[in-house]
């Protein structure tokens, strides 16, 4: 690897601490490292001064990685973005809880190794998200941890109806549900209920939030599967749709999301013989 792009998150490493130092073990094991925004910041938020800041996009191009300093937040802006220029993306946690990142910020010696070509990558799943209003896609977007149809602060409930391949499997009134991936099985599908399933299962996993009845419960589908959730009754017509935590997107009563299997990859960087169970108890148990 010759070379790399690094984003921080200005609210979480205020003075470029992380990032800095993640440079300078970089520039010593011979791997040229451009420091880049991935989002901009507020103008009243002062940036460290001195740190030279080039064009993400541009950087992307001639990158062989994209190393991300943050939260899962973080690493789930960027990630998009590396996978349209087909490199693979690291996480440095320097947030909460950071399932997707693979070093802690005590650890940033460990990226020495990327000079050698010594580490593996680990392949997630995405979901391709498509929202239909009147018959037509009004919206599309691919999500790496999920895509959650929940109702606005004035609804009482939504009533979506659940259905895989045409065949209706599921159906309730409830203030939402969840599509997540396995990666975002850990997010908010796991504090609606949900299970935690594995990255490498490839499942798309759907599950109510807070339903009013005692009959929904988590469903997982296999990767070939279409998925559409069709939205009944929304009172005050006040629902929205948010990918990846992004921007929400009003669903009226009558519309459809259809849910399937992304062709996008997102590559992750693995620096570190852990396993997937090692981090959910770790990281639980703080």
């Amino acid at each position: 690897m010759k070379k790399v792009v690094m984003t921080p998150n200005p609210y979480r490493d205020r003075d470029f601490s992380c990032v800095l130092e993640a440079q300078r073990i970089l520039s010593a094991a011979g791997v040229e490292a451009k420091i880049c925004l991935a989002f901009e910041v507020d103008k009243s938020f002062a940036l460290p001064q001195g740190v030279p800041l080039y064009d993400l996009q541009e950087e992307l191009r001639t990158a062989d990685a994209l190393i991300c300093f943050g939260g899962d937040g973080t690493i789930l802006h960027t990630s998009k973005a590396a996978a349209r220029h087909g490199i693979p993306i690291l996480g440095v946690n320097i947030g909460t809880v950071g399932f997707m990142a693979e070093l802690e910020s005590g650890e940033m010696g460990l990226l020495s190794r990327l000079a050698t070509d010594d580490y593996q990558i680990d392949e997630r799943m995405t979901l391709y998200v498509r929202l239909l209003h009147e018959g037509r896609v009004i919206y599309r977007d691919v999500a790496l941890n999920d895509a959650v149809i929940t109702k606005g602060a004035v609804a009482r409930v939504i009533q979506p109806s659940v259905w895989l391949d045409g065949v209706k499997a599921m159906s309730f009134s409830g203030d939402g549900i969840i599509a997540a991936t396995p990666t975002g099985s850990t997010a908010y599908s796991m504090s609606a209920g949900g299970p935690i399933v594995e990255p490498q299962a490839d499942n798309i996993i759907l599950t109510p939030i807070c339903a009013h009845n005692l009959q929904p419960r988590s469903l997982i589908a296999a990767p070939e599967r279409k998925v559409e959730i069709q939205i009944g009754r929304v009172n005050k017509r006040n629902a929205f749709l948010s990918v990846d935590g992004g921007r929400a997107m009003r669903v009226y009563g009558g519309d459809s999301v259809l849910i399937e299997a992304g062709n996008q990859k997102i590559k992750l960087i693995k620096l570190k013989d852990t396993s997937f169970f090692d981090i959910v108890i770790s990281k639980l148990n703080k």
